[in-house]
């Protein structure tokens, strides 16, 4: 068995466990994580039989997902891990130039120990010249970001909208300097919000993602044309 579907946690008998909205909680952390790749099929059998849950229940968090963009159900064949194209990418980032920099603005719970613990864990990433953990240590910054909302619905949203940008950051394993640069590009951010200059961090990050948005979409239209 494939050992990401034999570390998925079992249902245990909880109510709500059961349901397919804790079953797609699960594949969408499994994918944010980056446990599940692009273009990965996904075996309904052998995920009811690690996660303790029915088929049909299994079917309701695919059919989830998969509005989500985050799976792709291909009639007559399976079900896959999205992979995202220019046009994804193109929404996402519409999504994050809506919350992201208007978090840096006035997110009333904004952590700067935090965030500077997250530059940390990049920078150590960056010395390693591990790409994954750069990665991670991004995903973590922007996660706590909109967590420093303090809304419920703009974290479930973000949570989301990471899962599908864990599967375009596959798109750039062979780009690690897509990765590398925005180590200190986050650290610029903390500076200005350590100095209480939120309106510059806000506007600053806003350029931040229109410059990665540019980047992802030119790298993929290099890979479309190869």
């Amino acid at each position: 068995m494939n050992p990401m579907i034999s570390s998925l946690p079992l249902a245990e008998g909880s109510t709500h466990a059961h349901t397919g909205a804790w079953v797609a909680a699960v594949l969408r952390s499994r994918i944010a994580e980056g446990a599940l790749l692009p273009g990965a099929k996904l075996s309904e059998l052998a995920l009811a039989q690690a996660m303790g849950v029915s088929r049909n229940t299994l079917r309701e968090a695919f059919a989830v997902l998969d509005h989500e963009l985050v799976l792709t159900r291909i009639p007559n064949r399976g079900v896959y891990v999205s992979s995202p194209g220019p046009e994804g990418v193109r929404e996402i980032y519409s999504v994050r130039r809506m919350i992201e920099p208007a978090a840096v603005l006035w997110a009333p719970n904004l952590d700067v120990e935090a965030l500077s613990a997250v530059i940390g864990d990049a920078r150590a990433a960056l010395a390693e010249g591990d790409i994954a953990k750069m990665a991670d240590a991004n995903q973590c910054f922007h996660e706590e970001l909109v967590r420093a909302t303090g809304s419920r619905h703009l974290q479930e949203l973000m949570t989301k909208v990471l899962a599908q940008m864990r599967l375009v950051f596959h798109a750039m394993g062979d780009a690690p300097d897509f990765h590398s640069h925005y180590v200190e590009l986050n650290a610029g951010l903390v500076e200005l919000l350590v100095a209480g200059k939120r309106e510059e961090a806000s506007a600053q990050l806003r350029g931040y993602l229109d410059r990665a948005e540019a980047e992802l979409l030119a790298h993929l239209e290099v890979g479309e044309e190869e």
